[in-house]
């Protein structure tokens, strides 16, 4: 068919999905089709996507890693908001897609190409989150999903595209897992077949990453974690790069059988969808960091930051990474960061993260001469509380004796 489209970029995984569309693309559109493939740490080898393109033809292929910039950059960012959707989620599939959607553009204004394209569904969140980066970073851009056009919406009908175009298909071998997975540097999840049955139990050899809670070893582990400006930067004084750091606490935290997950998520998109989650080093980061801020952070600066994480979180699981309120809130967060510096003890033990110490030389706003229930020397004059109760009590006497 005739088209405008000369040369499309495409998130291509070298899978079954991401193969037929590359062919469809180039019978589609009658365009040149650029392959990027993004190691983030989903823990899979990414250089056989090379071999995958290059024997379908493709001529520029980018295969890039990007686990640094994904963890310094997207996850620990998002972190020093302590964010949560919807009171448990980490966010670990929404925070990585701003990053895909920003290396789209950038290959396709390094290539010439005047669009790119993806593998989302129709159904799903991430159509939104690539499409909404695509074109905050560049409004001229075009999008094609494929998902939203064609009509092989099963996988027998890629199958039978694929045998039909010569694009061969790798079947994996041993036991393969039935349930939808993404995984990255952050988390893993899994979705569809039984799970979608929210009464449904997930087995135990569904989880990749953790042992179950009770096959966990039976002593406790200790660790410690250094903060500087609100981002994690040492594990037990070993300094580290923000992507090792991370995947230093997957290993440990996995072993201990923390951040197991299973929820019921509202997606954008309008219906709730069920999902199993592992994230053992966000976990536990996501306790050090509080606990960090629980002694260097003003009390309402704090509590600013805890009635604006919510709506923090929701503009990163819908997509508005690259929007000018996420920039906004980030500037904020990132300012009330200054003086979180410190070290976090951690207790970790049968799938529970425990904090047993927090200190901050320079930094700390626990002054224990003040907080003690011994003599304090002066330091707190509690007669002064009598008027401060009164005064804040006023409004609540006036109102009794109306009969409020």
């Amino acid at each position: 068919m005739a088209s405008d489209v000369n040369k499309v970029v495409l998130a291509y995984s070298g899978g079954l999905d991401t193969s037929v569309i590359l062919k469809w693309l180039e019978e589609t559109y009658g365009c040149e089709v650029v392959t990027f493939t993004a190691d983030i740490g989903q823990g899979e080898e990414v250089e056989p996507a090379r071999a995958k393109a290059q024997a379908l033809g493709v001529k520029e292929i980018y295969i890039e890693d990007l686990r640094e910039e994904f963890a310094r950059d997207f996850v620990f960012p998002m972190f020093r908001a302590n964010t949560v959707y919807e009171g448990e989620y980490l966010l670990g599939t929404s925070i990585a897609r701003p990053l895909i959607a920003k290396r789209l553009v950038e290959i396709a204004h390094e290539t010439g190409a005047d669009a790119v394209s993806h593998g989302a569904t129709g159904k799903g969140n991430d159509q939104v989150r690539f499409e909404l980066g695509a074109y905050a970073l560049k409004p001229g851009i075009r999008v094609i999903a494929p998902w939203r056009e064609w009509d092989l919406n099963s996988r027998e009908k890629l199958l039978a595209y694929a045998e039909k175009h010569g694009i061969p298909v790798e079947m994996k071998r041993g036991s393969q897992s039935p349930y939808s997975m993404d995984a990255n540097l952050l988390h893993i999840s899994y979705e569809g077949n039984q799970l979608e049955d929210p009464w449904f139990e997930a087995e135990e050899d569904m989880w990749r990453w953790t042992v179950s809670p009770e096959a966990a070893p039976d002593r406790p582990e200790y660790l410690e974690i250094r903060f500087e400006n609100g981002d994690p930067v040492a594990i037990n004084d070993e300094r580290l790069s923000p992507a090792t750091l991370l995947s230093r606490l997957n290993q440990v935290g996995g072993a201990h059988g923390i951040g197991r997950l299973d929820l019921v998520e509202n997606r954008y998109v309008g219906m709730k969808s069920r999902g199993c989650y592992e994230t053992p080093g966000g976990s536990i980061l996501l306790r050090a960091h509080r606990a960090i801020e629980s002694i260097t952070l003003d009390r309402e600066a704090a509590h600013l930051k805890d009635e604006l994480m919510p709506r923090y979180a929701s503009l990163i699981y819908n997509g508005y990474w690259w929007s000018p309120e996420r920039r906004m809130l980030q500037a904020l967060i990132d300012a009330s960061q200054a003086h979180v510096n410190g070290v976090v003890r951690l207790k970790l033990y049968k799938g529970n993260v425990t904090v047993v110490g927090r200190k901050s030389e320079a930094d700390t706003l626990f002054d224990p001469h003040i907080a003690t229930f011994e003599d304090d020397a002066g330091a707190y004059d509690q007669k002064d509380a009598e008027g401060f109760i009164k005064l804040n009590a006023l409004r609540l006497r006036i109102g009794a004796r109306r009969g409020d």
